[in-house]
């Protein structure tokens, strides 16, 4: 071997090495996975005084965690009963929570912090559930609990937001004017428990609580209240509330809001579908402004030969901005809605620019479906009264007056069904009255969403 060779050889053995080591060097720089996600809520390691302290006379109380944390929205988590006149201070600092009492402490009295899920740790904002704290001015820890269930009474459904209040003061305007003595929360299914309760008669609320005092002080917000006083033992029964709002929202309107009182042309929108009149309902014809010396002798709903319906029916609605035309529509025919320029002005004086022709046409019978009903236990509710719910809204309501309902002709598509006791017979949900004493009528939401199909036979059975 000539030495040529030799180095070419050696060179050659330097390069595999230099890049053997360069290779391994590149495998070992990486950015870390980091590893799985940090699920674990904080630990409370220490209370000083202990969880369920007897006797107890302090000021203060300080929790130990086993990680750094923070307090979460403390003003709609912490709930303090008895309610304390003065709010107790609440502070956090690396891994302890302290409570500073504000209030002079009652003898002979169980108190309770119930913090929800408001002490979370720092990094990912796990939640300690549900913590609560308990301590005693005298030698026992009450144990009496209180238990029951509150719906909305006009949908059936469940708001996890509602409080519960308990008053030791019976005076039947408390709850307009003082603060409860004991509060809980409602769980996802509408249950409550008051724990570490004393013995005693009690009235019975839930609320809202928009305003986060505590008092039934605006018409606006949900309400319920028991008939009658609960005598706090250990024979207790559960009991259940209706909560209602004596105030109802107001109607969505089907004009764009786009379409804005800033706009000086005297403008409107139509209820129609793709240029398609619903064959169950009124056409609406919606302004951007009040309406005012409307003649409705003006507007002609006619066919495609300008020949008038005498039996239709034209009005303006309580809003003063909605035209509504009620007629017995023909499927698959085609109408012609004439709205001259001077069948009104709006407030300020402003009439149409030109008058319009709205031309459409009425669905086909095969664009819907018939469906049949069939309750079983219907019996047990009293005048009840069928909704049909399409998002939160009630879309068509029907006496029940057997357990088999039917309808030929139906707008196909997914409904949310409930059941209203019709106490008064007027067809429509009434809300309660406290200062009467009057509970909420009283709605029952069926669980199963159903389906309508078009051009088919819908037939459903339905388990009350």
């Amino acid at each position: 071997m000539n030495l040529r060779n030799t180095i070419l050889i050696i060179v050659g053995c330097f390069i595999i090495y230099i890049v053997s080591v360069m290779g391994s060097g590149c495998a070992q720089i990486g950015t870390p996975t980091g590893g799985p996600r940090d699920t674990i809520p904080p630990v409370l390691i220490n209370a000083t005084p202990a969880n369920g302290t007897l006797n107890f006379k302090e000021n203060r109380a300080t929790f130990t965690f086993d990680e750094y944390v923070h307090i979460d929205r403390l003003q709609e988590n912490l709930l303090v009963s008895p309610t304390p006149k003065i709010t107790p201070n609440i502070t956090f600092k690396l891994k302890t929570v302290t409570i500073k009492i504000r209030d002079t402490l009652e003898p002979n009295t169980t108190y309770r912090y119930d913090f929800g899920n408001s002490i979370q740790d720092i990094n990912e904002n796990n939640p300690l559930k549900n913590f609560s704290y308990l301590f005693s001015t005298t030698s026992y820890i009450d144990s009496l609990q209180f238990s029951g269930n509150v719906q909305l009474a006009e949908t059936g459904k469940i708001d996890t937001t509602l409080l519960v209040l308990l008053y030791k003061d019976l005076d039947d305007s408390a709850v307009l004017k003082r603060k409860p003595r004991f509060v809980t929360r409602l769980d996802k299914k509408g249950d409550f428990t008051f724990r570490n309760l004393p013995g005693g008669i009690f009235h019975v609320f839930a609320l809202g609580d928009e305003s986060g005092q505590k008092i039934y002080n605006n018409n606006d917000e949900l309400f319920a209240f028991a008939d009658t006083t609960v005598t706090i033992s250990d024979k207790t029964k559960p009991v259940d509330l209706l909560a209602y709002s004596q105030v109802k929202p107001k109607a969505k309107s089907i004009a764009s809001s786009a379409v804005a009182t800033t706009d000086k042309k005297l403008k409107f929108t139509t209820s129609l579908t793709n240029g398609k009149q619903d064959l169950l309902s009124s056409l609406k014809v919606e302004f951007n402004r009040k309406l005012k010396d409307f003649d409705s002798l003006k507007v002609e709903l006619t066919d495609t030969t300008f020949i008038p319906y005498k039996s239709a029916n034209i009005s303006l609605d309580t809003t003063g901005k909605k035209i509504i035309i009620k007629n017995q529509w023909q499927e698959n025919t085609y109408y012609k809605l004439i709205i001259p320029k001077d069948f009104a002005t709006d407030t300020l004086g402003v009439a149409l620019l030109k008058s319009d022709t709205i031309k459409f046409q009425a669905k086909k019978e095969v664009d819907y479906g018939s469906i049949t009903l069939s309750f079983k236990n219907l019996d047990k509710f009293k005048n009840p009264v069928l909704q049909f719910v399409q998002n939160d809204e009630i879309v068509n309501s029907y006496p029940l007056t057997s357990s088999t309902w039917n309808a030929k002709v139906f707008n196909p598509g997914d409904y949310d069904l409930r059941i209203l006791e019709d106490q008064n017979g007027d067809g429509l949900w009434d809300p309660g009255n406290y200062h009467l004493k009057l509970q909420p009528e009283k709605v029952f939401a069926i669980p199963k969403k159903i389906n309508i199909r078009a051009d088919w036979e819908n037939e459903i059975d339905i388990i009350l």
